[in-house]
């Protein structure tokens, strides 16, 4: 018997070096395996963080106007604008069905506001008929009740109806109408007591008019491609 076997015997809880090394090997595995659960840990959870990054939010622009600014809401969906409402039946509204902080169109408005939430955002279209036309104080109108109905400090964007660049002429608005509603759009921006942003000019150009005055779908997806430069 050699003295190690003699030590074995005496104590026979003693490992042998072969057990010893498996022991070690066992350990070192489970180490292993603990430091790739921890890393995996680490992965997921700055993965889970890109993920709640801010994103844009849905339906948090609201938007007043007529079957013009319907235009601009239905190219904005179509080519995937999210952040502004889409179209809600503002066909024929224009700047007198808005002066009336109570009236259908504000109404309707606030329809759209009960169902996403008040709007951080505004755009208010100018939009006439040639009959009727508009005041820089009927603007100023609009604006006040914008605010009203929107979020408070929420930002308001205001420009006219559509230009359009092969010299059309809109038979609702008349010959001059879309340069009026633009000119009014630049005073109420120029005007500090107003605070609101106008984001430039909307135009349709030579085979994007379907009637004389409304886009037709190509100029209602170029309208929603500038809504989406002006405002996302």
């Amino acid at each position: 018997m050699t003295r190690q076997s003699a030590n074995q015997e005496r104590d026979p809880g003693a490992r042998s070096p072969i057990r010893r090394s498996r022991a070690v090997r066992a350990v070192g595995a489970l180490a292993a395996a603990i430091v790739l659960i921890v890393m995996s840990a680490s992965i997921s959870t700055a993965s889970d963080q890109r993920t709640d990054q801010p994103r844009p939010l849905a339906n948090t622009m609201g938007f007043i106007g007529c079957s013009m600014a319907e235009n601009v809401a239905q190219g904005y969906v179509a080519v995937g604008g999210t952040t502004m409402w889409g179209p809600y039946g503002t066909g024929g509204a224009v700047v007198q069905s808005w002066t009336n902080t109570n009236s259908s169109s504000w109404q309707q408005f606030d329809q759209q506001a009960a169902r996403y939430g008040e709007p951080t955002a505004v755009w208010v279209q100018i939009c006439i008929f040639e009959w009727a036309g508009a005041t820089y104080d009927e603007v100023k109108q609009l604006i006040a009740n914008a605010r009203q109905h929107a979020a408070p400090n929420a930002t308001i964007y205001i420009t006219g109806q559509p230009l359009y660049d092969d010299g059309n002429v809109c038979f609702l608005a008349g010959a001059n109408g879309p340069q009026l509603t633009e000119s009014l759009a630049q005073q109420a921006a120029a005007d500090p007591t107003q605070n609101v942003v106008y984001p430039g000019a909307f135009h349709l150009g030579s085979g994007e008019v379907a009637d004389g005055c409304h886009a037709n779908t190509a100029g209602q997806q170029s309208l929603g491609r500038q809504a989406m430069a002006f405002w996302n």
